[in-house]
């Protein structure tokens, strides 16, 4: 086999300096097979090694948390002996070069990081961004990434049952494409990844392995470029019908006491599953290639251990129930291979056609791979960097209802119908709120418990001010599932930003996790699983464009009965409309000042933590006491839309007024303050007691009547009528998609 050389190296995506850590680790010259694995387990796809140091400084433990970071998924008790488990992961490198299969297949990816750990998958979601929607790519892109999506969820019978789309041009050239699962599982059969026992048979189940995905996790950790196009290869087909046979072979075999440790074969495949599984157990592993199920001729080891086929896991069982685990999985119609045995060597060794093709020791690969404490300006350097400008003086409205008319038709603001109505939602019976809510609801099948689930983030906030946007990524979760009437437990997230070689890019990412941190101490609200996807650029749109930094959180919540649950539809007319939490009138880096007054200035609006706190835990008393019969919280676009959304989801008007004292009408009605709820009652005296008691503002703005919303100010009125407001908010996806 010929030498390795600097081109190889770099092809293999480390630099000079990994490749002499390669060498000092091994005590030689590695072989292509070696080199290869290298690649990938230090890969920022597997390894984490310029976010590490900082991801260690996350909340992550609670009361109520069974497995933080570090498994495949995050657990959490929910009582009766039963756990959630969830994650989110990101396919976004994939999902630009080949949409569908790019989204499909990071769905699939993220259903077997949970059912591997023993959850049945009960909700899928995700969080998508893309490029200006007249971009040439764009409605390309958008079209196979939801379809990708659909075709997955809906063939598996996991229902999607949320999520959220963005647009700016700044995802021009890197769109992004992270997907959430969420399963149920008994805390008595929850299943890990540590490979031990002596001797202890090694399988292999599933799908074949093909030569789809090769390099997908060392793809996935670059920048993008010109020639990106060309890496086609290196995104992996999906089968979601064989995924399902998958899941239900191996909740069978769950069910038994075979499974000594269990590892999805995801990003590096064969390498990143054994590795991990060796290195967790503090054991040793060898592999027979020969052994390995293949679907194409003439693999070589290197191709085995790097292809990131679907559909694949690999076991650790007990000795002796190979033959009854393989019974299952063939009923199964899936393969079965036993490929090797736990040693105690502490080393990965691969033989093939009787030679030894790879003997490395496992702790330079994981436990002990590079870890980089990256370079990172300061807040008020980066703050210098970013020029963002001050919130200069704001105009005032003359028409508050037909600025609000041109905010619901923006592509921010407009209607996800045309998304979600490709999803089922349905699948599974359990679905109580689908998407359209603050956030979705699953029933915990037989019980009067259901999951609360939400995925937030505001990447113009995190850019203009990553500390700040951090925190509100994560409270705006919070504030979500409060919505619902769920308690929020605890949260995924997926974190995308650009190159971190670049300390103004590396300063977004520790600023947004300081951020996130403090916001998840504050509320009780802990971390317990994620992903990074960096390198999040393209030179191939001229110049080097870095996607917004965009720390996607998605968050879990419980209601006990879901009898409580409360939904955002206005039910009748003649009752009072309620904000809770007050107003400050922050325009800056708002929907408003971007669309109608056509500037993107000042830093967001502040996060106040501990009324943050207290808002949540108000709102859901209130919802207990059954003081409240609708519920929305204040986000994008503020209080006026969401009025428009509750008044859309019911079709049911309203005539509201802005309090005599009001500063700044578009303020009032456009401004993004947090931390606020609106309301609806049939008993305004006590609720407003209820709220001013527990130390909040609450403003009783008007009522629901009618066909018509109207906004009364100091200076008059101004109305539109539900009709002409369902027509903007649904014309963008129609319209775009039929040109």
């Amino acid at each position: 086999m010929a030498g390795i050389t600097p081109d190889v190296v770099e092809a293999h995506g480390l630099s000079p300096e990994e490749y002499e850590h390669v060498l000092h680790a091994i005590g030689r010259e590695p072989n292509l097979v070696e080199l290869g694995i290298f690649s990938v387990m230090w890969s920022e796809h597997c390894s984490y090694k310029s976010s590490r140091v900082h991801l260690k400084k996350l909340p992550t433990t609670a009361p109520w948390v069974i497995c933080g970071p570090g498994e495949n998924a995050g657990v959490i008790d929910i009582g009766d002996n039963q756990a959630a488990i969830f994650k989110m992961e990101s396919h976004n490198h994939p999902s630009y070069i080949e949409p569908y299969q790019g989204a499909a297949t990071g769905v699939g990816g993220i259903l077997r990081d949970v059912f591997t750990m023993g959850a049945r998958p009960v909700a899928n979601m995700n969080a998508l961004r893309f490029g200006r929607p007249d971009h040439p790519k764009m409605k390309h892109l958008v079209q196979g990434v939801v379809q990708g999506i659909g075709g997955y969820g809906n063939c598996v019978g996991v229902p999607t049952v949320g999520g959220e789309t963005n647009f700016h041009k700044a995802y021009d050239g890197n769109i992004l494409v992270n997907a959430m699962t969420v399963g149920i599982a008994q805390q008595d059969k929850i299943f890990y990844s540590a490979a031990t026992g002596l001797g202890n048979p090694i399988v292999y189940v599933g799908s074949k392995t093909g030569r789809d995905g090769i390099h997908g996790a060392t793809m996935a950790s670059a920048d993008f470029d010109e020639h990106s196009d060309e890496k086609r290869p290196t995104v992996q087909v999906g089968d979601p019908f064989t995924e399902k046979l998958l899941i239900e072979a191996c909740l069978e075999l769950m069910a038994t006491d075979a499974i000594v440790a269990i590892q999805d074969m995801g990003a590096a495949g064969l390498t990143s599953s054994s590795v991990e599984m060796a290195s967790k157990g503090g054991a040793g592993i060898r592999l027979n290639m020969n052994a390995v199920p293949c679907r194409e001729e003439g693999m070589t080891p290197y191709e085995m251990m790097l292809s990131e086929s679907q559909e694949r896991m690999l076991m650790v069982l007990q000795p002796g129930k190979e033959p009854m685990a393989e019974a299952i999985f063939r009923k199964w119609e899936l393969d079965f291979a036993v490929i090797g045995e736990v040693t105690d060597t502490g080393h990965m060794v691969l033989e093939f056609d009787g030679e030894v093709v790879c003997d490395i020791p496992l702790g330079p690969l994981a436990d002990e791979a590079p870890e980089y404490e990256r370079p990172f300006i300061s807040r008020e350097e980066y703050a210098d960097w970013a020029a963002v400008l001050p919130l200069g003086e704001v105009p005032d409205t003359t028409d508050v209802a037909a600025d609000l008319v041109k905010l619901m038709g923006t592509a921010d603001l407009a209607s996800r119908k045309w998304i979600w109505e490709q999803y089922d939602s349905q699948v599974g019976a359990d679905t109580l709120q689908k998407p359209g809510g603050d956030a979705a609801v699953v029933r915990v099948h037989g019980s009067k418990k259901a999951l609360a689930i939400s995925t937030d983030c505001t990447p113009r906030y995190v850019y203009a001010d990553p500390y700040e946007g951090g925190m509100q990524a994560v409270a705006e979760t919070w504030r979500n599932i409060s919505a619902v009437g769920a308690k929020p437990l605890a949260i995924t997230n997926c974190l995308n930003f650009a190159n971190p070689q670049r300390p103004e890019i590396m300063a977004q990412i520790v600023h947004a996790l300081h951020g996130m941190g403090e916001a998840c101490r504050q509320l009780d609200y802990p971390i317990v699983s994620g992903n990074v996807s960096l390198y999040n650029e393209s030179k191939a749109t001229g110049g080097g464009s870095a996607i917004l930094p965009t720390p996607a959180i998605g968050g879990v919540g419980m209601l006990d009965d879901h009898e409580g649950m409360a939904t955002i539809a206005f039910k009748a007319e003649g009752e009072t409309i309620v904000l809770i939490g007050g107003e400050s009138g922050h325009l800056g880096q708002s929907l408003w000042l971007r669309e109608i007054a056509g500037r993107e200035e000042g830093g967001p609006p502040p996060v106040g933590l501990s009324l943050e706190r207290l808002a949540g835990e108000t709102v859901r008393e209130l919802i207990a006491r059954g003081q409240v019969t609708a519920v929305h919280d204040c986000s994008d676009g503020g209080l006026a839309v969401a009025l428009a959304e509750m008044a859309l989801a019911s079709g049911i008007g309203f005539a509201v007024a802005s309090p005599e004292d009001t500063v700044s009408e578009p303020g009032f009605w456009f401004g993004e303050d947090q931390a606020r709820y609106v309301v609806t009652t049939n008993d305004p005296i006590a609720l407003l007691d209820s709220v001013e008691g527990a130390g909040l503002v609450a403003i009783a703005l008007g009522e629901t009547e009618g066909e018509t919303l109207t906004f009364r100010n100091a200076s008059g009125e101004s109305a539109t009528d539900l009709r002409t407001l369902r027509e903007a908010h649904e014309a963008f996806f129609r319209d775009w998609m039929e040109r």
